[in-house]
């Protein structure tokens, strides 16, 4: 969907990793991710300042699990959220954008957690997530450090339905009994795994 994506730098940011909802050091790892300077101390005003002088390069901002940052780090805050969107929208000539994953709209997500900021309205496309076709899967499980036996990877793609959420986590939880020798793990990866599958169903039903 890029033409040229070698000519962009990408910022992973994954909010169920606490030490990003430290505003010092999210905004250090942003830095870091862009090839661009840390000053100390890390406020937002230097980092604006870092950013809007210095980023030269395409750059993608990709925020994985957005309603953790919302609900969880309340040094996250709409002064925060709005100095991204002015950021990126009059300060960086278009070298800056965010994409989000989160289980409903931006708008919407930003609203329930009782936030305001204009930043969760430039998100004008929203692609709702459906299962893996049969090769994504096998790809995904292919992908394990460790090689899953034929009959393992039949259960695993049958009960996921290879949606991507619940096939990680049966994945992991087989990886984990293989690393530990444990012949039992079907039972407890199901558990675990069986409220993603439905929520997965629901939200694309």
């Amino acid at each position: 969907w890029l033409l040229q994506p070698a000519q962009y730098r990408w910022v992973f940011v994954d909010f169920q990793d606490p030490r990003l909802g430290d505003l010092a050091g999210l905004l250090r790892h942003l830095l870091l991710g862009m090839g661009l300077m840390v000053s100390e101390p890390c406020t937002l005003e230097t980092f604006l300042d870092m950013v809007a002088d210095e980023l030269r390069q395409p750059t993608v901002v990709l925020l994985d699990e957005i309603g953790v940052a919302l609900s969880r780090y309340p040094e996250l805050d709409d002064t925060f959220w709005e100095s991204l969107r002015s950021l990126a929208t009059n300060q960086v000539g278009g070298n800056l954008a965010f994409i989000l994953t989160a289980p409903e709209r931006p708008d919407e997500l930003a609203a329930h957690s009782g936030y305001g900021s204009p930043f969760f309205n430039i998100f004008g496309y929203a692609a709702t997530l459906g299962p893996l076709d049969e090769a994504e899967a096998q790809a995904l499980i292919a992908s394990s450090p460790r090689p899953f036996a034929a009959a393992d990877v039949a259960w695993l793609l049958q009960k996921s339905g290879r949606w991507p959420m619940p096939l990680q986590i049966l994945c992991r939880e087989r990886l984990l009994a293989l690393e530990e020798g444990e012949a039992d793990w079907q039972a407890e990866a199901w558990a675990q795994a069986a409220p993603f599958v439905a929520h997965s169903m629901s939200d694309h039903g």
